[in-house]
């Protein structure tokens, strides 16, 4: 079966299933997960090998899957060195690494290992790359070297300005659309329902009776055992929308409804990409990375091959206007008030101030960004550069205004779990949480061995 969009007969259909299990009516637990990106895309996969008994129904909102953060992604395959030992970012992105290799390997999607350099340019980022080195080593990262003067960098990517760097082997690329399309494959394959077109506004959920799913434009709930978010930049607003109807369970694993859970602000911030000209990409290699500012939210503008053979340098760290927010033209008014409103976002924005005004320049000087650039690759030229694409991050802040840096699963009532904060490496660590995803909704959700 393909993945088909919930057309006018398909809709008619679902409309006359109310109260029963959708999409079909044999005894066998319907599960749904709501989002088509990489993430949910993956859960639902999993959740399918593991409960092969069940009916497994992915609804994505939009046309095509991987449509949004997925589908702007940089496409890098992360290795992990970057997050704190024993955080979920750290034991997923590495666990993810090793997963993704494996299935674009069996289903012989195209991935290149250029590795990564992690590169000081002064004497200032010398201790922080070698405390970089110990915590990518504390997390396994497999194969990383400390690479000490220019010419031992140069040995990598001659082009390159750095005094030091870290060498991180198992860093590679790969596009994250096609693994998106191979993992619905192999869901609709097992068995699963994919439906595109299906915006989920609001999700029941009763104990006992499993959920109730309102999705525009069809006029009747449609019924499932169990839901889980996967919504990305929207997750917030899909885990505020779902009502429960009952009490709080005894082990205080799901809330009431009129105690729902203190969840994250989402807050989209985009990320601007230059791309190389053609006769300049023979100045960069691989994946070209600064030493990180612990002090700042983000990591810096960086060098990034693509498997289409093109190089993109970015992204900065601006504002998005919108949730889909491209571009400084794309505003909607209500994301805009969502973020305006915010207390998180405004102690994030006055502590970060002069960082971000500083983004903001240079995501409207091009010269000024290329002046950051020139730090890493001198040889760079305003003249080689023309804008790129941009994607935007759904970044959770809490409410003093500090990144949730760790992903965040939350359960909101007894059968519906919501996968809260996935920024980067979520495409990397894809199939890994999508593990982690489907063993934590059968312990809080208490489903059947």
């Amino acid at each position: 079966m393909a993945a088909v969009r919930l057309s006018r007969g398909l809709r008619a259909a679902a409309n006359s299933l109310s109260g029963v299990s959708w999409p079909v009516e044999d005894g066998r637990r319907v599960a749904a997960v709501i989002g088509g990106g990489i993430v949910g895309t993956a859960v639902a996969r999993q959740l399918q090998l593991k409960r092969p008994d069940w009916r497994v129904v992915l609804l994505e909102k939009n046309e095509a899957l991987a449509d949004e953060q997925t589908g702007h992604n940089s496409g890098v395959i992360h290795s992990g060195v970057y997050y704190t030992p024993g955080s979920l970012k750290a034991r997923l992105c590495l666990r993810g690494n090793e997963l993704l290799y494996d299935f674009c390997a069996q289903q012989n999607i195209p991935v290149t290992r250029c590795g990564k350099l992690i590169v000081a340019t002064h004497e200032a980022e010398l201790p922080r790359l070698q405390a970089l080195l110990e915590r990518g080593q504390a997390n396994g990262v497999p194969g990383l070297e400390l690479l000490e003067g220019s010419s031992a960098v140069q040995a990598h990517e001659p082009h390159c300005a750095g005094i030091a760097a870290i060498h991180c082997p198992s860093t590679g690329i790969v596009d994250y659309r096609q693994v998106t399309q191979a993992l619905c494959d192999d869901l609709v394959a097992r068995g699963g329902h994919v439906y595109m077109g299906s915006r989920v506004e609001r999700i029941d959920s009763k104990e006992n009776e499993g959920v109730q799913l309102y999705v525009a434009g069809v006029s009747t709930p449609l019924h499932a055992d169990y839901a889980i978010g996967c919504a990305g930049v929207y997750s917030d607003r899909l885990a505020r929308v779902t009502r429960v109807d009952g009490t709080s369970s005894p082990d205080g694993t799901w809330h009431h409804l009129a105690r729902p859970p203190p969840l994250p602000d989402i807050v989209p911030i985009r990320g601007e990409y230059l791309v190389l000209r053609e006769n300049k990409r023979h100045l960069v290699r691989g994946n070209i990375y600064p030493v990180p500012d612990p002090t700042l939210p983000f990591l810096g503008v960086h060098f990034t091959p693509r498997m289409d053979g093109s190089l993109w340098l970015g992204p900065n760290a601006v504002p998005a206007l919108a949730r889909q927010g491209y571009s400084w033209r794309d505003i909607s008014w209500p994301d805009l008030w969502d973020m305006v409103a915010s207390r998180g976002y405004w102690r994030l924005a006055w502590r970060h101030r002069w960082f971000g005004l500083d983004e903001i320049r240079r995501s409207l000087d091009l010269r000024a960004q290329v002046r950051y650039l020139q730090r890493y690759i001198p040889d760079i030229q305003v003249d080689d550069v023309q804008q790129g694409p941009a994607g935007v991050r759904a970044q959770a802040l809490d409410k003093a205004g500090q990144l949730v840096e760790d992903f965040v699963l939350e359960t909101v009532g007894p059968n519906t779990l919501h996968v809260i904060n996935a920024p980067s490496p979520a495409a990397t660590s894809s199939l890994a949480i999508a593990e982690y995803v489907v063993t934590e909704a059968a312990g809080r959700l208490h489903w059947d061995p």
